[in-house]
C-alpha cells in the first residue's frame, strides 16, 4: 500500500506481487488458476535441473524423466495444503516427487531421491527469481515521493516468504502481508481491512494495483479503495470475473502517470 503526505486521495497503494521472470509486478496466488502460469515457468526451469539429477539414476531415460517432471507439475497445480494436517509444504512437495517417480519407474523410487529432487527443484526455482532494476527504481521513487507501499500476496506462508527473501524486496515496502498467514485471503474484505489498519489509513485513500481481476480488482473494489489499477497480461488466461478496473495498463512502469491522474 502507499500513503502520501497530506493529499486527499490516492495515498495508499496496494501492490500485489511481481513476476520474478520479467520483473513486472504480478500477483502470486494460492489457487491453481492464479499460480498456473508461474508454476509452468518455474517448473520448466526446475525440470531442467532435476532432469540432470534423474539421469544419474539407473534405468531412467529422457522420455521417462520428461514424464516424471510433467506429473510433478500437474500435482503442483492441483496442490492443496491443510494447515490442520500438521504437514509442511516441503513434505507435501517431496511427496509429489516420490509419487511422480513411483508412477513412472517404481524400481527407481526412494524417499531420498524424491527429497533430493525437491531440494534441487526448489533451489533452482528461487535462484531464478529476480526483480528488475527498473521496478526497484520505481518502488524507491514512489517511497521517496512520499508514498507508503504495502505488498499483499495470496499463498502459503513458507512458499511466499521464501520468494520474498530470494528477491530481497522486503525493504522496498513499508509492510508485507501474506494471505496464508491470515484467516482469509484476497478478495476477502477482512485482509484488506487488515492492510488499511497496518498503515493507519482508510480505504478511500488507497489504490489497489494487481494483475488478477477476481482477487485484486474485485477485492479492492469491494473494500472501497479510491481506485483500482489492473496490470493486464495479454498472454495469461483471462479471469471469468466481471470486475471492471478504473485503470488498465500493460506495465506497472506506467504507474506514476496513473497516480498523477488519480490525484
Amino acid at each position: 500500500m502507499l500513503v502520501k503526505g497530506h493529499h486527499a486521495i490516492g495515498q495508499l497503494l496496494l501492490l500485489c506481487w511481481f513476476n520474478g521472470w520479467s520483473g513486472e509486478l504480478r500477483c502470486i496466488g494460492s489457487t491453481a488458476e492464479e499460480e498456473e502460469e508461474e508454476e509452468e515457468e518455474e517448473g520448466s526451469v526446475g525440470g531442467l535441473v532435476t532432469g540432470d539429477l534423474l539421469r544419474k539414476t539407473p534405468g531412467l531415460d529422457d522420455v521417462t524423466i520428461g514424464r516424471i517432471n510433467e506429473k510433478f507439475k500437474r500435482k503442483l497445480l492441483r496442490e492443496t495444503l491443510d494447515p490442520e494436517a500438521g504437514r509442511s509444504i516441503d513434505e507435501v512437495r517431496v511427496d509429489h516427487w516420490q509419487q511422480s517417480i513411483h508412477e513412472e519407474a517404481a524400481g527407481a523410487c526412494t524417499r531420498a531421491l524424491a527429497s533430493e529432487c525437491y531440494r534441487v527443484w526448489k533451489s533452482s526455482r528461487l535462484e531464478a527469481l529476480s526483480l528488475s532494476p527498473e521496478i526497484r527504481a520505481l518502488l524507491r521513487d514512489l517511497r521517496t515521493g512520499g508514498y507508503k507501499l504495502l505488498l499483499l500476496t495470496n499463498g502459503e506462508s513458507q512458499t511466499q516468504r521464501e520468494k520474498i527473501a530470494a528477491t530481497r524486496c522486503e525493504d522496498l515496502f513499508d509492510a508485507v502481508v501474506v494471505g496464508g498467514e491470515h484467516a482469509e485471503q484476497k478478495p476477502a474484505l477482512s485482509i484488506f481491512r487488515h492492510c488499511f489498519a497496518l498503515l493507519g489509513t482508510e480505504a478511500g485513500r488507497c489504490v489497489m494495483v494487481g494483475d488478477s481481476l477476481d482477487t485484486d480488482i474485485q477485492g479492492g473494489s469491494d473494500a472501497g479503495v479510491r481506485a483500482t489499477v489492473w496490470i493486464e497480461n495479454p498472454g495469461a488466461p483471462q479471469d471469468a470475473c466481471t470486475a471492471t478496473p478504473d485503470y488498465t495498463t500493460s506495465t506497472v512502469l506506467d504507474l506514476p502517470g496513473i497516480l498523477g491522474r488519480i490525484e
